[in-house]
């Protein structure tokens, strides 16, 4: 009987540990989207996407945000933020993120860009993960219109993949159909 109990003991506590470790293991991953703008200058949609009160129409699952820091000009702008959000598959757990912007243009080449660095923390932020984007807006040189890609590199506890992928893939989805949406004429 005593044998019989730390051997259960013993597999418990292996187990927690091992559920534990899956957790707190972050592991690193990519995703790239994007949405073709037809008759749209591409400074048009990354004057839009750069002005982060926007960002509630683009994301709706931002619940509200407030601008801490911001220099600089039209050509190369940098701001940073605040902001609290709702998870789009899990809404009981908001988290709160601070995030810093660089803007950038090149009118000449006529490309543009948006780099963003997130922390973003929950549960009472205890827990932060990092993700960081270069949004690229640049004229199509077959068409007339604008190329607006993303490349998202972000972090997620191992153990929670599937959970990241589909809140990133959601969020993407919705920021280019509301982007189309925005400038569609």
């Amino acid at each position: 009987m005593q044998r019989q109990w730390k051997t259960r003991r013993t597999i418990g506590l292996i187990l927690i540990i091992i559920s534990a470790y899956l957790f707190i293991k972050v592991s690193n991953y990519e995703h790239k989207a994007s949405v073709f703008l037809y008759n749209v200058h591409p400074n048009e949609p990354w004057e839009f996407v750069a002005d982060f009160s926007n960002m509630k129409y683009l994301n709706p699952t931002i619940i509200n945000f407030s601008i801490t820091a911001e220099s600089g000009n039209y050509n190369h702008w940098n701001y940073s933020t605040e902001y609290s959000e709702k998870l789009s598959h899990w809404p009981y757990l908001p988290n709160q993120a601070v995030a810093h912007f660089q803007i950038k243009a090149n009118h000449e080449d006529n490309i543009y860009f948006i780099h963003s660095i997130h922390k973003t923390c929950m549960f009472m932020n205890l827990y932060c993960l990092y993700s960081e984007s270069v949004f690229k807006f640049s004229k199509s040189n077959r068409t007339n219109g604008a190329q607006c890609e993303e490349t998202i590199h972000y972090q997620c506890p191992v153990f929670l993949k599937p959970f990241c992928q589909r809140e990133v893939l959601h969020q993407r989805h919705l920021i280019m159909d509301n982007l189309k949406k925005k400038f569609t004429k």
